[in-house]
């Protein structure tokens, strides 16, 4: 983790960037959305640098040890976990497990949600590789030119 605090100022800067989920003076969380933006765009070659300012979310302001952490730590939860390594899981897993029942409207939307996150995480897959696709069939086109 990086030293250098965020002022107050800073702070409210960030706040207002819809890809910054909370800020407090040691630390930055990020929406789940701009981790898998992130990762993407990486994947395609984009430095994270780039994708950073992109977002609107100022290098300066930041840090490029913010950035650099950052990044390593969501490629690495990325090879590890896929999409699901990238989800903000702190206030899912805080404290003590629920012992009692679930009711069956609560399954049903835990199930629901869970059916989403799948969905998204097949739609990412195939723009991936499709993309990927893309990317051998150029590739082989300018082998043969």
């Amino acid at each position: 983790m990086t030293k250098r605090l965020l002022t107050k100022k800073e702070q409210e800067l960030l706040k207002r960037n819809p890809y910054v989920k909370s800020v407090s003076e040691k630390a930055i969380t990020y929406t789940d959305e701009f981790k898998r933006h992130f990762i993407a765009e990486n994947e395609q070659g984009k430095l994270p640098r780039d994708i950073f300012e992109e977002a609107g979310l100022s290098v300066d302001l930041i840090g490029m040890d913010r950035i650099k952490t950052a990044g390593k730590r969501w490629r690495a939860a990325y090879r590890n976990s896929g999409i699901v390594g990238l989800q903000d899981t702190r206030k899912m897993n805080s404290g003590r497990p629920s012992e009692r029942k679930l009711t069956p409207e609560e399954k049903i939307a835990r199930l629901e949600a869970k059916n989403q996150l799948l969905r998204a995480e097949n739609e990412l897959l195939k723009k991936l590789d499709l993309l990927e696709r893309q990317m051998l069939k150029k590739k082989l086109q300018s082998k043969r030119n």
